[in-house]
């Protein structure tokens, strides 16, 4: 099947390299230094599941060049939805699945105003990893799945093929029946991450065992949470337990990746992560004072520097 895989960097990069090595039509839309490296050394992968090196890797910052495919991994900045989504139109044919991996909750109204809500599958991802250089994709740990599923929460053929084609890549992969479900629960441990670690500039390891920052890691959550159960989002009883008890599986090194673009002086997610519960917790009439707190906090470093 042929593959788009539109913000090729950390995250979609990792999971296009894997697609790429198990013999998709695999293009990676990139740019900047990133880009010239995989067109000049191909694209490398540094995993704990097993170090890849594509070359030649298909690569381009123009779709266009590439016309419609089958499937489009869609993994941008939030900052950068709206603008990429537009870029994405000449990926599309009468049959194009735009899959969204981004960290948000609102990607999949966003694209599909720009799109065709029947062009766009929401999804989310569960990996650790960071462009190390360009041309370089590091992971940390061994976790790393996608997940996606149709909004009604029925099977597709797309889908369908979608997992196959993910399992015959070698990483985990879930075709869920409660998308929605799923892209929240990541969300309240996301916000948490990237608002705690960003703040503190620590990895997990060195802040989960301390109690007052485990308590702000719950309070967080379930902030997050409460949010979301008042936007009519179904979310178990237990999520703080069950969101808390991923935060102790996490590596001791992770750190969210916006700690990367905050050490790294770039623009930050922020108005997408813990500035959304605080927007969407003020339309719903819901206090937020944890993720106030941390959105006042890295305000003032949000848009690089």
């Amino acid at each position: 099947m042929k593959f788009a895989i539109l913000g090729a960097g950390a995250v979609a990069g990792y999971f296009g390299a894997r697609l790429d090595a198990a013999g998709e039509d695999v293009t990676h839309i990139a740019r900047g230094a990133h880009l010239e490296a995989i067109r000049s050394s191909g694209l490398r992968v540094e995993s704990a599941n097993g170090d890849l090196h594509i070359d030649p890797a298909k690569a381009t910052d123009d779709p266009a060049e590439i016309g419609p495919v089958d499937y489009v991994i869609f993994a941008v900045k939030l900052f950068d939805t709206e603008a990429s989504g537009a870029m994405a139109k000449p990926l599309l044919g009468p049959g194009t699945t735009v899959v969204t991996l981004q960290n948000g909750v609102e990607s999949v109204e966003v694209l599909s105003g720009i799109l065709g809500a029947e062009h766009v599958m929401g999804g989310t991802a569960y990996i650790s990893s960071v462009i190390a250089e360009p041309g370089l994709i590091r992971q940390t740990g061994t976790f790393a799945t996608m997940v996606f599923g149709e909004a009604d929460g029925g099977r597709s053929e797309r889908g369908e093929k979608l997992e196959t084609a993910c399992r015959g890549a070698g990483f985990d992969v879930e075709f869920s029946e409660a998308i929605e479900t799923r892209i929240w629960m990541k969300f309240l441990i996301l916000v948490a991450m990237s608002g705690i670690t960003s703040v503190t500039r620590k990895p997990v390891g060195e802040l989960r065992h301390d109690p007052d920052i485990r308590r702000l890691y719950e309070n967080a959550i379930a902030e997050a949470g409460e949010v979301g159960r008042r936007r009519g989002i179904s979310l178990p009883e237990d999520a703080v337990a069950k969101q808390m008890a991923a935060v102790d599986n996490f590596p001791p090194e992770m750190v969210a990746s916006m700690v990367h673009d905050l050490n790294g002086g770039k623009r930050m997610e922020l108005d997408w992560l813990s500035g959304a519960v605080c927007r969407l917790g003020r339309e719903a009439g819901i206090a937020t004072p944890v993720h106030d707190t941390l959105y006042a906090a890295l305000k003032p470093y949000k848009d690089g520097t």
